[in-house]
């Protein structure tokens, strides 16, 4: 079964939240996760996470993504290196091959990216 048509449409763009004060003013917003001023994680690496979780590997989330492996990879890195325990392990060989999955940590992280995007669009529908 090809799972690179399955990538999440949850967090898909428009990213920013928007809503017009007055003809010709639009307040817009977006959010985002840093650790010590480097990105952990956002729009981009929050879908990324889904589609791994969906795909079983970095490889075919990217390229749902129509991002580059390369890029895919380092997001994944710095997000488990920034996180307090990895969000995405590799399995390599065995039985059912090698893959990747998303972890409790990855999960949670997903969880709590979506329950801010929330907040956010709550805030910003306030009139």
């Amino acid at each position: 079964m090809d799972n690179t048509r399955k990538i999440s449409k949850s967090l898909s763009k428009p990213s920013r939240f928007g809503r017009h004060l007055q003809p010709g003013y639009v307040v817009k917003a977006d959010v985002w996760i840093e650790k010590d001023g480097e990105l952990y994680i956002g729009g981009g690496r929050a879908i990324l996470l889904e589609n791994i979780g969906l795909c079983g590997s970095i490889a075919a989330a990217a390229r749902s993504m129509g991002l580059a492996y390369s890029n895919a990879w380092l997001w994944v890195e710095a997000m488990n290196r920034l996180a307090p325990s990895p969000l995405v392990k590799k399995s390599i060989g065995g039985l059912g091959g090698s893959g990747t999955q998303l972890t409790d940590e990855g999960h949670r992280a997903i969880a709590a990216y979506r329950e801010l995007r929330i907040k956010l669009a709550e805030i910003i529908a306030q009139p």
